[in-house]
């Protein structure tokens, strides 16, 4: 449950100050909003039907059978995950609430890439639709006992179920949607780069739980999956901080806060079955290689600038996540593995012995995780956009949070409003007291 509250901190307060700080001060509540919403929404279909679909019984290769899970016999029975023939010295509730914050934050870091411009209705029909079309079949057949799981491939904690998903399914879903205004594409400024920087934090310590817990026990696994999280995400932030200095002149926080996540999202499908000195090595090429695709590659492709990804979830998460997967077929430690896996002999290529084909095998569960994302996520969209447009108005999208939500995060008038003084009126300093009196956005603002 300690490991469970972590991940769940990750998303609420976490990314939800990350995305309502990191974004232009218009979309502040709007980012905000998105991730608060998808948290709640997606806990009531979890236990409702997700969770039985992603870990029950097996209905397909690829999913399990829907049902709720709300009754109080299976809530207080031992946990268990049939399909994997898995079990847990602790209750089925906490099972259920363990997995439900990994399927929350996966919607959340998708959100990602739509910020800034999706209707909100969209997105609030979009979240229950793509967690049980999408993430269930993800984390079935590579953690409930899918054909993805009988098969060995290697998936840690969800550098393939939650990273490639998030990533793959943010790209295609920046896609459908369509862009940001010109003016929002071509400067979009954080509006509080300390507070990013809070979110920052709360992601990266939260990440404890996120790979932590996975062993569903503190033990030697769990304890190597906190350290090498922490080795890798310092040397790819490290790393990245670099390539900036190098290559652009000058350090960015943002940057910063770039390689900190890659680090964080590249050791996720290794971090209880790699050594510390591969956990560097991870750290180094998550540092350079999601850099050199956002930097670089990014503007050299078509298809890459065409699609409107406001913060680069594609490289941080489905880049990154690829990588990391890729890299566990290399780097997975036999002695580790046999810790964590009730499979014998599943080993990494550096280990000689069967680890060629399990670095095969990684990138084959790469490969259906971004096929499955993009069909699945474009039909949902194309479904969604018959009845309800993916994309706000213009007019929305010119003024912001006001026309959306009608709140601003900031008592300032100014980002997405035009000057009026019968609505802003003229300082008036009658008092003597130094009081500035004005009208406001939505009614007299005093300023002391």
């Amino acid at each position: 449950m300690v490991a469970a509250t972590l991940v769940g901190m990750q998303s609420m307060p976490g990314l939800v100050i990350l995305y309502g700080s990191i974004v232009k001060k218009k979309w502040a509540v709007n980012s905000a909003f998105m991730a608060l919403y998808a948290f709640a929404a997606v806990l009531i279909c979890w236990v409702a039907w997700g969770y039985k679909m992603a870990f029950g019984n097996k209905l397909l290769p690829l999913w399990g059978k829907a049902g709720p899970a709300l009754d109080q016999n299976y809530l207080v029975s031992q946990a268990v995950i049939p399909a994997a023939g898995a079990n847990a010295y602790f209750p089925m509730a906490s099972m259920v609430y363990f997995q439900f914050v990994f399927a929350a934050i996966t919607l959340i870091l998708l959100a990602g890439s739509v910020l800034g411009r999706m209707d909100i209705r969209a997105w609030m029909a979009f979240v229950p639709l793509w967690l049980t079309f999408s993430y269930t079949v993800g984390a079935f057949s590579l953690w409930g006992g899918g054909f993805l799981y009988q098969w060995d491939v290697i998936d840690y904690s969800g550098g393939y179920v939650i990273h490639v998903s998030a990533g793959i399914a943010g790209f295609t879903a920046a896609y459908w949607v369509g862009p940001r205004l010109k003016q929002d594409r071509e400067r979009f400024p954080p509006n509080n780069v300390l507070l990013m920087l809070a979110g920052a934090g709360l992601l990266w310590l939260g990440w404890a739980g996120f790979n932590g817990g996975d062993p569903y026990a503190a033990n030697i696994d769990s304890s190597m999956a906190v350290l090498n999280t922490n080795i890798c995400t310092a040397t790819s932030l490290l790393v990245w901080t670099c390539m900036d200095v190098i290559f652009l002149g000058k350090p960015a926080v943002i940057g910063a806060v770039q390689g900190m996540i890659t680090g964080l999202v590249c050791i996720t499908p290794a971090a209880g079955v790699v050594e510390g000195w591969a956990a560097i090595v991870m750290g180094v090429l998550s540092g350079s290689i999601p850099w050199y695709t956002m930097m670089v590659l990014h503007k050299k492709s078509k298809l890459l600038q065409m699609v409107d990804d406001t913060l680069g979830v594609f490289h941080t998460h489905a880049v990154a996540g690829v990588l990391g997967g890729a890299l566990t077929g290399l780097f997975a430690e036999p002695t580790l593995c046999n810790l964590y896996f009730s499979q014998s002999g599943l080993r990494g290529a550096f280990y000689g012995g069967s680890g060629g084909v399990q670095f095969l095998k990684q990138l084959a569960g790469a490969g259906f995780i971004i096929g499955w994302n993009v069909v699945v996520t474009t039909i949902i969209l194309l479904v969604i956009r018959l009845v309800i447009p993916l994309r706000m108005s213009d007019e929305q999208l010119l003024i912001g949070d006001d026309a959306v939500h009608g709140e601003e995060a900031y008592a300032l008038w100014g980002d997405g409003e035009k000057y009026d003084i019968s609505k802003h009126g003229w300082p008036d300093d009658t008092t003597g007291h130094g009081d500035i009196i004005r009208q406001g956005a939505r009614g007299p603002t005093i300023e002391l």
